[in-house]
């Protein structure tokens, strides 16, 4: 992004960014980067083998891309991608992005979901989608946060990607209950009927293949009902790309 400025406004970031230096997220270490080497080394390791559909870790020496679950009750959605399992040391950095404000984590989560994607063992050679979409925060909650931190991550990813964002395509039709507050029974219910295609969209998803971005895919029920929702309106392929995974009991 920064190429794309004036030189002397390029000039002026790069002597903030040297008289100002970073800190990492995670031990606090004073550098230019928002993750020092050493907790990049540490923590950041291969997620190994994962249901190509749902991203949940497979059984050692499993001879299939997809897990149980799917197999049963396949989703709506194809694919799925994540960076990391959900817990610590992570968990901080989805809280401090999501509740802390802190909008600098974001561009390390999606170079993290890109590096994913590149390195994904349990999807080869994985098509990139043709838009990319954040999953749409309800209007009380975006007001409340002042930001949406799916589309702060999608916003560098599709940079990335070289993929087109869409951050309007999606709407919620309604407030519903943090999906984070419920039993998972009563997840479906809750974010059951929430979404739709925004009216300048309908009729331009057909035959596409979209991604969806998000910071934290839990239970996969909204990431679900989004999917259904595109492929109602016409879209053929729905990919989830998340930072964590959460990993179910």
């Amino acid at each position: 992004m920064l190429s794309r400025l004036p030189l002397r406004t390029r000039q002026l970031a790069a002597r903030l960014s040297a008289l100002l230096p970073s800190s990492c997220a995670l031990c606090g270490a004073s550098g230019r980067d928002t993750l020092c080497p050493g907790c990049s080394k540490q923590y950041f390791v291969s997620r190994g083998a994962c249901c190509s559909q749902c991203a949940m870790p497979l059984a050692g020496g499993s001879d299939t891309v997809r897990c149980g679950a799917c197999l049963d009750n396949p989703p709506a959605y194809d694919a799925s991608i994540a960076a990391v399992d959900y817990g610590a040391p992570f968990d901080q950095l989805v809280m401090a992005l999501k509740f802390g404000g802190n909008l600098a984590l974001a561009p390390l989560f999606a170079r993290l979901m890109r590096d994913a994607l590149l390195h994904a063992r349990h999807v080869p050679q994985a098509p990139l989608p043709d838009l990319l979409l954040p999953v749409p925060l309800g209007e009380q909650r975006l007001v409340a946060r002042g930001f949406n931190q799916a589309l702060e991550i999608a916003r560098p990813l599709s940079h990335a990607l070289g993929v087109r964002l869409a951050p309007r395509a999606l709407t919620r039709l309604r407030e519903t209950d943090a999906q984070s507050s419920l039993h998972p029974d009563q997840r479906r219910k809750n974010i059951r009927g929430a979404f739709s295609v925004a009216p300048a969209f309908v009729g331009k998803l057909d035959g596409l293949h979209i991604g969806l971005v998000d910071d934290v895919m839990t239970t996969g029920e909204t990431l679900n009902e989004l999917a259904a929702t595109l492929k109602r309106f016409g879209a053929a392929h729905v990919s989830n790309f998340v930072f964590a995974r959460t990993l179910l009991k």
